[in-house]
């Protein structure tokens, strides 16, 4: 047999659950901020040995190779094309349309 309830009181049952879980966070907070912590001594970093500069390595000039020079290519030259005219079409004009007047009453 199933069970039918009225859904107002899941809707009150939400509303309670989630006013008594946000009291218990704050209080929890209230808490923390009361709580002093004890203060701890500050570690000492162990000494590292120091690591010795290396000199630059020199490395031979290499001399820089002669390239032979490139003849300039030679580009034919094109005629210059001409697009043909259109012939100039006209629009005719719309007349305007005036609204009537009316007679004011």
């Amino acid at each position: 047999m199933a069970y039918h309830h009225n859904p107002c009181f899941f809707l009150l049952l939400l509303i309670a659950l989630s006013l008594a879980s946000n009291y218990a966070i704050q209080a929890e907070a209230r808490h923390l901020l009361e709580i002093t912590l004890p203060e701890l001594p500050k570690p000492e970093l162990p000494h590292l040995p120091e690591i010795p500069i290396l000199p630059k390595p020199e490395f031979p000039q290499i001399p820089k190779p002669e390239l032979p020079e490139l003849p300039k290519p030679e580009f034919p030259t094109f005629p210059k094309l001409e697009l043909p005219t259109l012939p100039k079409f006209e629009i005719p004009s719309i007349p305007k349309h005036e609204l009537p007047t009316l007679p004011k009453p």
